[in-house]
């Protein structure tokens, strides 16, 4: 196969960048698209030209570092795929490919294809954990956890945190990664304690790291290489809802974030304003 390549290439976040057109020859429809730009970086390396950055890992849809939007899809368009396991087979030879990277204010650009995800990581930090003492494994175990839920939670963990869906959002929402980790954890009886606290914390700190608003178009849920569901963007509204009934102080007066005591990575926490 030959194909034309359009790859955004922009030296740091403080340049202007711009779509660069490379030729990309012999190109094995069995390879991966990420071992078609290994090729194409190869030929540049060889010609001393700077190589095309982009993020893998892993390279099995496992560990979400790989993203980028091709041909205006976010992962290329194929259901239920990363484009570390997209192939070259799903292209036509003589096709010209658009090549870039996530567009959203949240996830600035480091170089060329690689964006800043920190964002979703001081989500998870905010409250996507469990901090009670569930004791050993052997312990945990005894816990009686119903095969529905435990399959329900399964499903919401299954997010890897690839940014796909921020990227396909107009609205450069990220409610449907928050949804899978607020609800993985709140449906299994381990979350349940810190429910309300984990909801609130990562909303507000959603909201604090400038992603939009959720508007329910799908377009989250048709990228995702998981096939995470909008329902679990319900089940997170209605945790949500929840917290701030539970919470008098806050349902009533607002929660603003503050932050955390003896932290150093800026996390934040929601708590209720003092009563005067």
């Amino acid at each position: 196969m030959k194909l034309t390549l359009k790859i955004w290439r922009q030296k740091d976040a403080k340049s202007q960048g711009g779509f660069v057109e490379y030729d990309a020859s012999d190109v094995n429809p069995e390879m991966s698209f990420l071992e078609m730009l290994d090729v194409v970086n190869e030929r540049l390396i060889a010609h001393g030209e700077e190589p095309i950055a982009f993020d893998s890992d892993c390279r099995e849809g496992i560990c979400g570092m790989c993203g980028m939007v091709i041909n205006g899809v976010a992962h290329g368009g194929i259901r239920g795929t990363t484009v570390c396991q997209l192939h070259m087979r799903h292209f036509r030879d003589g096709q010209t490919i658009i090549i870039e990277p996530w567009r959203a204010r949240p996830f600035p650009v480091i170089k060329d294809l690689v964006v800043d995800r920190g964002a979703f990581d001081r989500i998870v930090q905010a409250g996507g954990f469990i901090s009670v003492n569930t004791g050993g494994a052997p312990d945990a175990n005894c816990i009686p956890v119903p095969k529905t839920s435990a399959e329900e939670a399964m499903d919401a963990a299954a997010c890897i945190g690839c940014g796909a869906c921020v990227a396909a959002c107009k609205n450069a929402s990220a409610m449907l990664f928050v949804a899978a980790k607020v609800s993985h954890l709140a449906i299994l009886p381990q979350g349940k304690p810190e429910r309300e606290r984990r909801a609130l914390n990562m909303v507000a700190k959603m909201d604090q790291e400038g992603f939009g608003n959720c508007t329910v178009t799908g377009s989250c849920e048709a990228v995702c290489p998981k096939e995470i569901s909008l329902d679990f963007i319900a089940r997170m509204n209605r945790e949500f809802g929840r917290a701030l009934f539970r919470d008098k102080a806050a349902s009533s007066r607002g929660f603003k974030v503050l932050d955390s005591k003896g932290t150093a990575d800026g996390s934040a926490e929601v708590r209720p304003k003092p009563l005067n």
